[in-house]
């Protein structure tokens, strides 16, 4: 669909090469780290979206390329922003606060497209209900090492797939990357 060099993915994620990789779409990988730390006074959304660009920017600075993808995902439960984390105590933590109940899936992606200075942006919210969860399921997932590089402590698509119950929205969005919609800001941009 397009060549190695157009699209540049600025993220180490091998989730969202998945998703991009499903929809034969062809791209190349240059992961941007950023400072993932939360403003004051910072709405979810403009979290996501903040850092969905930054991520991207920092690629078109040090990468070649044309479109250049970022992306972040939060779980966002009783005002809690869930990224990543700390260690197995906090993920603990996490998969305690979401048993049993919904929250809301967040991803943030930005599309710079380096030759018309363009940045289209935009941020997908998928609502996920968890099962409630016993003492060993979260002590046995967490054992996994799974959790630990995971928004929220869990993974839709490996082993915290039974966890789920119920979702309202984009599976894919779930996992790391609203597939869907990124698919149509690429069309829209003609990076595709």
């Amino acid at each position: 669909m397009s060549s190695d060099s157009d699209i540049v993915l600025a993220s180490a994620s091998p989730r969202r090469s998945e998703l991009l990789e499903s929809a034969d779409i062809s791209f190349k990988v240059v992961p941007a780290d950023i400072d993932e730390s939360a403003l004051l006074d910072e709405e979810p959304i403009e979290h996501v979206l903040r850092l969905a660009e930054g991520k991207a920017r920092k690629a078109s600075s040090i990468a070649d390329g044309r479109f250049f993808i970022g992306a972040d995902s939060i779980v966002l439960c009783d005002d809690e922003i869930m990224g990543k984390p700390f260690d197995s105590d906090d993920a603990a933590r996490m998969l305690r606060k979401l048993s049993g109940r919904i929250h809301q899936v967040i991803t943030g992606f930005s599309i710079i497209d380096k030759r018309s200075a363009t940045v289209v942006s935009r941020a997908i919210t998928t609502e996920v209900r968890f099962k409630p969860l016993t003492d060993h399921e979260i002590s046995s997932y967490v054992s996994t090492g799974c959790p630990m590089d995971k928004a929220g402590a869990y993974a839709i698509q490996g082993g915290a797939a039974y966890m789920v119950e119920r979702i309202d929205g984009s599976y894919t969005n779930v996992v790391g990357l609203p597939l869907c919609e990124v698919v149509e800001v690429l069309r829209l941009m003609k990076a595709l």
